[in-house]
């Protein structure tokens, strides 16, 4: 019999919690990520007020340095800590695929100088469209379509950039190149990119809409990834037949493995709260695990190295929180999480190498306090623990510390 009935877990995106062990070997603009420090520089530089995370014990979270404004509690209503990252790399999929069970020991391709020539030769010749070398390397997705977007209304060529994630996007004006058209220009450029020398973890299709100064992405984003390279444990709780439900673009991120409940993308993150409390009220969801990426930290504000939005995206968030924990029942449990860092403060614009943050609660919970420093993929473990399936390739459940 399970523990909990029903396990949810919320990724904040990007919300890392201070550097890693091993940050150093992960540069940022030619700079070490030695130095990061997602929530502890926005705590530092702009202040950041999130009584309802601190009164589960993100301020309990061991650190050299306590979080400058986020206390600690005497009395905590739930179990927290930090969590490393064992995989070779700092994007989305690695992260969310090792707090899933895997451990990815050679990261994906990424192209610092833009995509070879033979690849965007390729795309051209399926699509009838030329590409903007110019756009071609990694780029702001803002910037790149305030650069570009004024020629692409003149010429219909296609805007392809990347970043220092593994990722090919192509952004298109949805009046100049339609959605149908873009999308099936990124399903092709997905079938070019699955094996070395250009395994790519996403492709990105970046729809927007307006006029030159004025152009605004829409919703109408669409990732098509890899599927993981062995069971998580999605596939796990699949296989046995628990309900398994997708908020945001997770089931992009696994590419629909070991999903059965996919409830959509999210339109911002107050959305994706709204999806996850109708998900969690559903009468048919008796028992089960819902995922949830909240994308919005990292996409508006940390590759845009803006602190001030990052902050009050964490505060609107936490202002949200009672929402959620009032939808849970007594024998549900909510885990929030993050899957990398994106310190705002920090040099350049890609991700950063970081500890995450965990906290616990549930309405059943007698006892409180810090779990011991452990790996992303203990989530998994516990989860695997709680419903009594095997677990995937790493990590160690701390269910039993959970009471």
């Amino acid at each position: 019999m399970s523990k909990f009935k029903r396990m949810h877990l919320v990724v904040l995106d990007s919300v890392g919690i201070g550097a890693a062990p091993d940050a150093n070997n992960f540069v940022n603009a030619g700079v070490p990520d030695g130095a990061s420090d997602t929530l502890g520089h926005i705590s530092k530089t702009v202040g950041l007020n999130v009584p309802n995370m601190a009164k589960i014990g993100l301020g309990n979270i061991p650190r050299e340095v306590p979080l400058k404004t986020v206390p600690a509690e005497s009395n905590p209503t739930g179990y927290a800590t930090k969590l490393q990252e064992v995989s070779l790399g700092k994007d989305t999929m690695t992260g969310h695929w090792e707090i899933m069970g895997l451990n990815i020991t050679e990261p994906f391709d990424t192209f610092w100088n833009g995509f070879p020539e033979e690849i965007i030769t390729k795309i051209e010749e399926f699509s009838g469209r030329k590409v903007i070398r110019e756009a071609n390397k990694p780029y702001s997705g803002t910037a790149v379509i305030d650069d570009f977007g004024p020629r692409q209304m003149e010429t219909g060529e296609l805007i392809i950039y990347t970043s220092a994630d593994p990722v090919l996007q192509i952004a298109a004006h949805e009046d100049i190149i339609p959605l149908d058209e873009l999308y099936r220009i990124c399903e092709y450029a997905r079938s070019i990119t699955l094996e070395r020398p250009a395994l790519l973890g996403r492709i990105i299709a970046r729809p927007y809409v307006g006029e030159p100064g004025n152009f605004t992405r829409t919703a109408n984003r669409r990732d098509l990834a890899v599927s993981p390279f062995a069971p998580t444990v999605l596939d796990k709780l699949n296989e046995a037949g628990i309900d398994t439900y997708a908020v945001g673009k997770i089931n992009d991120i696994f590419n629909g493995a070991g999903i059965n409940h996919d409830m959509g993308h999210n339109k911002s993150n107050s959305h994706g709260m709204d999806t996850l409390i109708k998900t969690m009220g559903l009468p048919e969801f008796q028992e089960g695990f819902s995922f949830t990426n909240l994308v919005d930290f990292d996409a508006l504000y940390g590759h845009r190295r803006n602190a001030h939005g990052y902050r009050d995206c964490l505060h609107e968030f936490d202002e949200r929180l009672p929402e959620i924990i009032a939808a849970m029942r007594e024998d549900d449990l909510l885990m929030i999480t993050a899957d990398h860092g994106n310190d705002p403060t920090y040099a350049g614009t890609d991700h950063t190498r970081e500890y995450i943050p965990f906290l616990a609660y549930s309405p059943s919970f007698k006892g409180n306090g810090v779990i011991p420093v452990g790996h992303f993929s203990d989530i998994s473990a516990t989860i695997a623990d709680n419903f009594g399936v095997e677990k995937a390739m790493i990590g160690e459940s701390f269910l039993d510390k959970l009471n």
